[in-house]
């Protein structure tokens, strides 16, 4: 697996936060996301991969955030998800609750793990308890 960057946008779309792992991803490229995704709404026809171009996003959806991983390879989709399932399970472990309240009240806690949870594209340790150390 080897996800380019991870984002953390609110229902509008805005980025809270976001992580460019390897840097073969333009940052802008997550305007793209939710016109397409409101699209795709109206036409019924969500899935849990969109394609813009040569850039895929993978996002999950959790209260009223969208946890967004891009990247540019053909890449594990089940291990993607299953790691943006556990940064989900981290961020709720630390603050009590994953709220867009939560990322902006620990914005820079948010980013530390970020940081610690993912090397160059690739998972790292995601057990809250170490990471509580």
């Amino acid at each position: 697996m080897a996800a380019s960057a991870i984002f953390i946008l609110d229902l509008k779309g805005k980025v809270l936060i976001c992580r460019n792992y390897m840097g073969n991803v333009n940052i802008n490229e997550i305007d793209n996301f939710m016109p397409i995704m409101m699209k795709r709404e109206e036409d019924a026809d969500l899935s849990p991969v969109v394609i813009h171009g040569s850039t895929h996003f993978l996002w999950i959806k959790h209260s009223n955030l969208y946890l967004v991983a891009i990247t540019k390879k053909n890449t594990n989709a089940a291990l993607v998800y299953s790691f943006l399932y556990k940064l989900v399970e981290v961020f709720t472990e630390y603050f009590k609750s994953l709220e867009e309240e939560s990322i902006r009240d620990n914005f820079v806690t948010v980013y530390e793990l970020m940081d610690e949870v993912m090397d160059f594209g690739f998972p790292q340790t995601t057990d809250s308890k170490i990471l509580l150390e």
